[in-house]
Parts: C-alpha cells; structure tokens; sequence
C-alpha cells in the first residue's frame, strides 16, 4: 500500500468514526487523562501540539492546565469534531490544524511539548512521525506517546483482528520497539506508565465500520480467544457478553536541553 492509499484509507475510516470515537465513554477515561497529565508535568506555561489529535478530547484536558494546545489531524471530520468539542467545553486556548503530519507544518522547537494518542499504529512508520514529534519539541520540553503496546509473540494475532475491525491499522508497536526509538532520538528520563483500555465487543464494533462479513470473523477470533489470550487483550465473558482491555502504555521522556 502507497502512503496515498494509506492516508485514503484513514481519512474514509475517521471520517465514518468521528462521531462513534469522540462519544465512547472509554475514550474520555478520567483516570487516563490524569495519568497523562501528571506524566508530562504539563502546566500553565507549556504550548502543546496534539499529534494525529482526532476529536480532541486529550488535547482538550490538557488545554485546561496549559497556556495554549495545537492539535493536527488529516481527517476533516475530526477536526470538526474537536472544534465543537473545544465549544461544547468553553475552552479558548485552542486551535486546530487539517494536515498530514509528514513533515508536521511547524519550525522546529516550536513547542514546549508533544503529545499523541492512539495514533503510532496507523502510521507506515511511526517512527519518522515521532522524530517529527522531536523535531518540533523545544530543547528540553517533553513528549508523550500513549498508544496500545503488545508482547512480541501476541502481535500478529492481534493486527490481524485490527485490521478486520479498523482497516487503516497497520501494527501495535511493542514496548520495547517503542522504547528502542525513544532511546535512537536520545530522550532523557524516559518514563513509561501502564493503564487498560476496557472494552465491550458489540459497543466497540458498533462504532467501527469493518468490511461487510467481517464482524462475524471478528466476533469468532474472540470467542477462541477466550481463556487463551493469543490476541494479548484478555477477552472472557460477562454474563452473555464478551469484554477485553487494551494494554496501553504512556511513555514520555525530555528532549535533550542541548538539543541533541
């Protein structure tokens, strides 16, 4: 697949997703926005982008303690989705940016910190996105990436259901594929932080729009999976439902203040 094709295919996903992604419950977590937020150390001087922001529900609980968000997104309908979001919560310090982030559109060091969620398995490669992410960091601000992070011997069983449900996946990084590119840009005080991500099947296929057909594979590769854990996401039964949590992990480090 081209990078054109592949944008193609994430623009068509979010922009059917924009609506069902933004009003998931599970999405707006208070307990991981707090993580987040403590992780970082984000305060009323910081200037933050958002990287691949979607409707903007991280970019907005930082806005509330920092001096001004950015967030970024190639989904038109994303973007519209964060500004009403942004409204809906009287936030002002807030701006929002439709564009691919290859090349990200900013000088270097133009913020004090960078920040993604759930966005490094879509990307061909995550990690030309994250040396973007460190380009335009200023020397010794932060960065933030939280994305779902699977062992080794799990992940292809797991893309492969990824892809059945979200076509635009391309793969889980796993943590230390994640952390071995926090350690080729040279962050400093790299820290990682776990939380899981809990789902009900139906309400996460109800807001996913899988080719026709493959929700029942879908609905199959989970009912195998249960008692097995060969997918990493620990699917069992509650009462006549099948649940699962999404192992995601914060890792967040300093850019050298020398700007190495």
């Amino acid at each position: 697949m081209t990078e054109g094709q592949h944008q193609a295919s994430i623009i068509e996903q979010f922009t059917r997703q924009a609506g069902p992604f933004a009003d998931m419950p599970e999405h707006s977590q208070e307990s991981a926005f707090r993580l987040m937020l403590e992780s970082t150390g984000v305060t009323s001087r910081d200037t933050v982008l958002d990287v691949a922001c979607g409707p903007g529900l991280v970019a907005c609980a930082f806005a509330a303690r920092a001096a001004q968000v950015t967030g970024i997104d190639i989904t038109p309908a994303m973007i519209d989705k964060a500004r009403q979001i942004q409204r809906d919560k009287g936030l002002t310090n807030m701006e929002w940016n439709n564009a691919d982030v290859l090349p990200l559109p900013y000088a270097d060091e133009s913020f004090s910190m960078v920040i993604t969620r759930y966005s490094f398995h879509h990307f061909l490669d995550p990690f030309r996105v994250f040396a973007e992410m460190h380009r335009v960091c200023k020397n010794g601000g932060v960065l933030m990436v939280v994305d779902v992070a699977i062992p080794p011997e799990k992940r292809a069983a797991y893309d492969h259901l990824e892809k059945l449900r979200d076509p635009s996946h391309t793969g889980a990084c796993t943590p230390e594929e994640l952390l071995g590119m926090a350690e080729r840009l040279t962050l400093d005080h790299v820290a990682t932080h776990w939380y899981r991500l809990d789902m009900e099947l139906e309400r996460q296929l109800a807001a996913s729009f899988p080719r026709p057909g493959d929700d029942e594979t879908i609905r199959a590769l989970f009912r195998n999976d249960i008692g097995r854990d060969r997918l990493g996401i620990g699917a069992h039964w509650v009462g006549s439902e099948i649940h699962f949590a999404y192992p995601t992990l914060i890792l967040v480090g300093r850019k050298d203040a020398r700007g190495g």
